[in-house]
């Protein structure tokens, strides 16, 4: 009757740990992906200092990237926001995807004309950048990454 109690315990909690370990690792490979949220001054490091260079866009990153402006109470940013994580970790070592809080960098949020969120800035080296306002889909946010920031053509 032990030995039946020991099997019967075994096959429960054995899975359990293979459960957590599994989802251990999910974290492990998340985190390496995860979106960065910068500061001004990590902003101004490495993406653009307009402080610095105010009459000419130079983008400082050595990979295309994404910046998110958003606010943690915007409904629609949090949408967003998984949708990202996943197009940070599809495009994982070409391009790189960031986060800033508006709330919390107002004078950034203003310095670029953030009037509605999201918002998202899209930079690639030696393109001219855009923005694109509101919520995309996963398939438009390919889609931009793919053409302007992978693909897209150069400035003159």
């Amino acid at each position: 009757m032990n030995v039946l109690k020991m099997i019967v315990l075994g096959v429960m909690v054995f899975p359990v740990f293979g459960v957590y370990a599994s989802e251990k690792e999910n974290e492990k490979i998340n985190k390496q992906v995860e979106v960065k949220e910068l500061t001004k001054a990590e902003f101004l490091e490495l993406v653009y200092d307009y402080e610095a260079n105010p009459q000419e866009w130079k983008y400082k990153g050595d990979k295309p990237c994404i910046v998110d402006f958003y606010a943690s109470w915007c409904g629609p940013c949090r949408m967003l926001s998984p949708i990202l994580k996943e197009i940070a970790k599809e495009y994982e070592g070409k391009i790189k995807v960031y986060k800033i809080d508006v709330d919390k960098e107002k004078a950034l949020a203003a310095d670029f004309h953030i009037q509605s969120i999201p918002a998202l800035l899209w930079c690639a080296p030696d393109r001219k950048p855009m923005m694109t306002n509101g919520v995309l889909s996963k398939g438009e946010l390919k889609k931009i990454v793919e053409e302007k920031l992978l693909t897209g053509e150069k400035k003159n």
